[in-house]
């Protein structure tokens, strides 16, 4: 009888141990991402398995470096970094991924599915027009609206375009596509935004239709207009009459209220950061920041983040803030002034000085004696390339002259 159970148990062992393992993981090859939008859309995008655990996302010049890759089974889940966004997805025998993109915040499930292959977009013919060059672009219809207008940037190489779009709040980061005849298709997804535009151009004209995710979109139209510029950054966001400086007091990860009054900050210039984790063009600003903090730790300067946060709880928001600051190694202190809601309006009432809250980000930048000298709405990424160089370059004059002073 003990030899009967224990020849039994040899063969099931065995038998175990010849059945493939469940677990399915991601091939070292490159991918072509597709995340369903309205109107039967795809928001085209690439990125590159190095190994399981690691893969690297492409728009134009950026890279994204995704090192959070988990797998249960028969799926894998991606989690981009600083955001809170992540594509679960099933992983077929084929290689080929179906599933969705979401937020640990949202409701909302993107389609997704993705398969080897190293082209954005298929062309079928070459460009029939050159875009290369600067954009008057309206998107929508009501051309009253200053946060309507925006400006095209864009390079051409044959079929192959890159650029973005400047709004007076802040830029579209880099956009990836082709000109296949006279239809422009551009797309990209930073982690967090899912974007597509497509359009008919001439070598003047643009008419064409913005997506994002699957539950946006929004006609756009553009002729060529190198000179056109957008409103001054420093004009929209001011004091409001009476005022020579701002006030606030929130708390940081302990729970200490940390104020612009404290020791820290005292015959220092403040560069204090209205800002949100959830936010691309604040990350932008955010390791600009860090980088030029580092080349001047030894002068008078100071930074300060001040969060508005999506997330309803602040031990999330906090999670949030900290996960920002250990993937950019942001040094200065990041602080909760708003959960719940990124909304503009509330957020002004937490800054009453100002007149109003109008982007993610909005710098102030303070001088020794406490008195707001510079205020400036949204922020010129690398994606905008000449902007990004002179917008750096006029901070850094700044900010020496102040600490001079």
């Amino acid at each position: 009888m003990r030899i009967r159970f224990y020849l039994a148990g040899v063969l099931a062992m065995a038998l175990a141990a010849c059945q493939p393992n469940s677990e399915r993981k991601l091939s070292p090859e490159m991918y072509r991402g597709v995340f369903e939008a309205k109107d039967q859309q795809e928001i085209p995008f690439l990125f590159r398995v190095n190994s399981p655990t690691s893969l690297e996302v492409y728009n134009g010049e950026e890279v994204i470096t995704v090192d959070e890759i988990t797998y249960a089974d028969d799926s894998v889940s991606i989690y981009m970094p600083v955001f809170d966004s992540y594509i679960r997805a099933k992983i077929e025998e084929s290689g080929r991924l179906n599933g969705y993109f979401t937020k640990k915040t949202a409701t909302y499930k993107v389609p997704f599915h993705a398969e080897v292959g190293s082209e954005r977009f298929d062309v079928a013919s070459g460009p029939a027009a050159n875009i290369a060059g600067g954009w008057e672009v309206l998107f929508g219809k009501d051309s009253t609206d200053q946060n309507s207008w925006a400006k095209g940037l864009f390079e051409q190489k044959g079929n192959k375009v890159t650029g973005t779009f400047r709004t007076p709040t802040g830029d579209y980061r880099f956009l990836e596509g082709v000109l296949d005849g006279n239809q422009l298709k551009l797309s990209s997804f930073d982690g967090v935004h899912l974007m597509l535009f497509t359009a008919n151009v001439s070598d003047s004209t643009m008419n064409g239709q913005f997506y994002s995710r699957n539950t946006w979109t929004e006609g756009f139209s553009g002729v060529r207009n190198d000179s056109y510029e957008l409103p001054d950054p420093e004009s929209l966001t001011s004091l409001k009459e009476g005022y020579e400086s701002i006030d606030f007091s929130f708390p940081d990860a302990d729970g200490k209220l940390v104020s612009l009054s404290d020791e820290q900050f005292r015959n220092k210039v403040v560069v204090v950061q209205i800002m949100g984790t959830w936010c691309p063009n604040c990350l932008d600003e955010t390791r600009f920041f860090v980088d030029y903090q580092k080349k001047h730790a030894d002068e008078p300067l100071a930074f300060v983040g001040l969060a508005f946060e999506y997330a309803k709880t602040d031990s999330a928001c906090f999670a949030a803030i900290n996960r920002l600051k250990k993937s950019v190694g942001v040094d200065y202190p990041i602080l909760l002034a708003m959960n719940g809601s990124e909304d503009r309006k509330l957020a002004s009432e937490k800054l009453p000085q100002l007149n109003r809250i109008m982007s993610y980000p909005t710098s102030i930048i303070i001088d020794k004696q406490g008195k707001v000298r510079r205020i400036h709405t949204g922020f010129d990424g690398p994606a905008t390339g000449e902007k990004y160089t002179a917008y750096q370059a006029g901070f850094d004059n700044l900010i020496q002259r102040l600490i001079a002073e």
